[in-house]
């Protein structure tokens, strides 16, 4: 009867034994884990474990990017003022695009009908005022010319001797040793032949403007534009020969928008570069300002003067314009 009482003590005592241990043990283990999770001093907290979210849909993707913008500084609809790399502009400078045109464009035509003799000059080729650009054919205008000289002297024959017998009837008037009415024949043949001189004299001009006609020059300097016309051929009266466009000095026309028309003025300053001559600048000043406002661009139309004596620039190139104006004054501030 004792050796089962004193088994069951036993395992009594055993289950106690381990239980008791099992409870230390535990109680270790959380104060290692809690001494674990506490930070050292000095040390940076633990980065939070995220994990990342599953990828949107497509159709709501643009709507999660809006969301995700940084915010402004608290301002909604803020801009940020910064401008992007090279867009930036000195304060005042305006950059416009140009075209270089003549001013002036004469199409030149003879004055009277004939016949192309010679041609001097070529499309392209510059000339200068006076210069001979063709002739035409001139045998029978010296002949008529030749003609008028000899009215002319035949004219003034006749009235020399009208004067002298004019003369003699004046004397014999004073002495009463004419009548009066063969006085009046003589004064009147005289003046006649006056007049008959007058009118050779006027063919005679009209025949040698007639041959100086038949030369056409130029009658400015400037570039031939264009030739239409050759050697043999018959040239009319609205016949033109060719188109003589000035370049010096030429003409730069750009627009600028209507907000800087009060600033602009006649007088400032403009620089151009084109790309025939890159790095180059041309400079000129505002001759022009349009004072109507195009309805469909809101730009009114400037005019420079550039020098180009040279002749390096030509009608029709593109050219890049800058010009200085003036920020407008805001209303109540000086």
């Amino acid at each position: 009867m004792k050796r089962p009482v004193m088994h069951t003590v036993l395992s009594s005592i055993l289950v106690l034994s381990l239980s008791a241990a099992g409870l230390t043990t535990l109680g270790c283990g959380s104060d290692d884990s809690a001494d674990a999770a506490k930070p050292e001093p000095g040390a940076a907290p633990a980065a939070a474990a995220t994990t990342e979210p599953p990828p949107l849909p497509e159709d709501v993707r643009d709507v999660a990017g809006v969301a995700k913008e940084p915010s402004t500084g608290g301002k909604t609809g803020e801009v940020s003022g910064e401008a992007p790399a090279g867009a930036a502009r000195e304060p005042g400078r305006v950059v416009a695009n140009g075209e270089l045109v003549s001013p002036v464009r004469s199409e030149l035509a003879v004055k009277n009908p004939g016949r192309v003799a010679r041609v001097y000059v070529d499309e392209g080729a510059r000339v200068r005022r006076g210069q001979t650009l063709l002739t035409l054919e001139s045998d029978y205008l010296a002949l008529e010319l030749k003609q008028t000289e000899a009215e002319v002297a035949r004219a003034k024959a006749a009235a020399a001797e009208t004067e002298r017998d004019f003369k003699r009837k004046e004397d014999l008037l004073a002495k009463d040793s004419v009548s009066q009415a063969a006085y009046d024949r003589s004064r009147s043949a005289h003046e006649s032949a006056l007049a008959a001189v007058a009118s050779a004299e006027a063919d005679r001009d009209l025949s040698r403007q007639k041959l100086r006609d038949a030369v056409l020059v130029s009658p400015i300097t400037g570039v031939v534009a264009e030739r239409r016309t050759d050697v043999g051929e018959h040239m009319g009266e609205s016949s033109v020969a060719f188109v003589v466009a000035q370049t010096s000095p030429i003409k730069l026309r750009f627009r600028l928008p209507e907000h800087y028309l009060a600033n602009l003025r006649e007088g400032q300053p403009v620089r151009a570069t084109v790309d025939p001559y890159p790095g180059e600048v041309f400079s000129g000043k505002v001759t022009q300002i349009g004072g109507v406002v195009d309805p469909a661009t809101r730009t009114v139309l400037v005019e420079t003067a550039l020098p180009n004596a040279d002749g390096r620039l030509s009608p029709g190139m593109f050219a890049r314009v800058e010009i200085d104006v003036a920020p407008a004054r805001v209303a109540g501030k000086r």
